[in-house]
């Protein structure tokens, strides 16, 4: 591993350990119907890096907002039109792209202009369900608790693939072997993204899994402590109830690092296996959720793959046996 890796898991295992993370900030034009041009915002570890627009060649029965494709270092990489799938105007023009990895893919995005990048605590990026975003998982507060903070809409970049790339962003729902939970115990799941829940719900369904879907790492905590109140009252234990806990890593309120690290190191939950099924590919994600004390790590989105994530985590529990 090279030293700029080194640093990437230091400095990331110094921002998980203080429940925080890095924003990007950046612009795509003025909103529907105003003058206002709104922040969005995007998680820097999404980021491989960031260009001043290079040349793109347009490519034959290309989806609406695919510009096309830029050679970049010896990488074709397509390139989408960010403000024309949130329906902004770039009066300013495209100047700049972002190059990203997510979900074993790399594309590119088109942007007005970038901001700047920005420190948060978890605690100010709430969950934006029901507030009328549906590209959007949450709003960051960027100034705290300030009456008027600037808010920054976090985009939900597996919603947007998906919809541009529907071919290469659904999960495969095969899976030959069922899976074997103990009986009455369940997969607590959380994830902030709508079609993410909508795929991990398909692939669990596949697998014969019974789960519970939560929406943030906050709500699979408190469900989490429900469940061991009703466990107790039942003369039971949470092992009993929740056979593993799977989770993203970005989600408003708590995130999944911040998830794990309460989970393992409370007495009552710590022998629950967790595992992380994230977008955040990469050998410096991978070695830092082993810091965070996860059980394993799976890339989105391929229910064979976490499948077999789970058959391992689980593979160490006595087996269960029939009357």
């Amino acid at each position: 591993m090279n030293h700029s890796s080194m640093r990437d898991i230091d400095e990331r295992t110094h921002l998980t350990a203080n429940s925080m993370f890095e924003l990007l900030l950046f612009k795509l034009g003025e909103a529907p119907g105003t003058d206002r041009r709104e922040l969005f915002g995007i998680n820097v570890f999404k980021v491989r890096e960031i260009l001043v627009m290079p040349e793109i060649t347009a490519m034959v029965n290309s989806p609406p907002s695919v510009m096309g494709v830029a050679n970049i270092r010896g990488q074709m990489i397509s390139v989408i039109n960010l403000p024309k799938i949130v329906n902004c105007n770039p009066s300013k023009g495209l100047g700049i792209l972002l190059v990203t990895e997510f979900a074993r893919t790399t594309q590119a995005f088109a942007v007005e202009e970038v901001n700047e990048i920005v420190r948060l605590e978890w605690k100010n990026v709430l969950s934006a369900e029901g507030r009328g975003g549906g590209l959007v998982t949450s709003i960051a507060r960027l100034d705290g608790n300030a009456e008027n903070t600037r808010l920054a809409q976090v985009l939900d970049v597996e919603q947007i693939l998906r919809d541009v790339f529907p071919e290469q962003h659904s999960m495969d729902i095969i899976v030959n072997d069922k899976l074997h939970l103990p009986p009455g115990s369940v997969v607590l799941a959380a994830d902030d993204s709508a079609v993410a829940r909508m795929m991990i719900e398909q692939g669990l369904k596949s697998m014969g899994a019974p789960f519970i879907m939560t929406k943030t790492g906050q709500e699979a905590w408190d469900r989490l402590i429900a469940l061991d109140a009703e466990a107790q009252a039942q003369g039971k234990t949470i092992q009993d109830k929740v056979a593993l806990v799977l989770t993203d890593l970005e989600m408003p309120v708590m995130d999944g690092f911040t998830l794990t690290r309460n989970i393992k190191q409370n007495a009552r939950f710590a022998s629950i296996p967790v595992i992380i099924h994230s977008s955040l590919t990469g050998a410096t994600n991978e070695n830092h959720v082993n810091k965070v004390g996860a059980d394993g790590y799976v890339a989105k989105f391929v229910a064979e793959e976490l499948a077999i994530a789970i058959r391992k985590v689980l593979r160490p529990r006595k087996p269960v046996t029939g009357p």
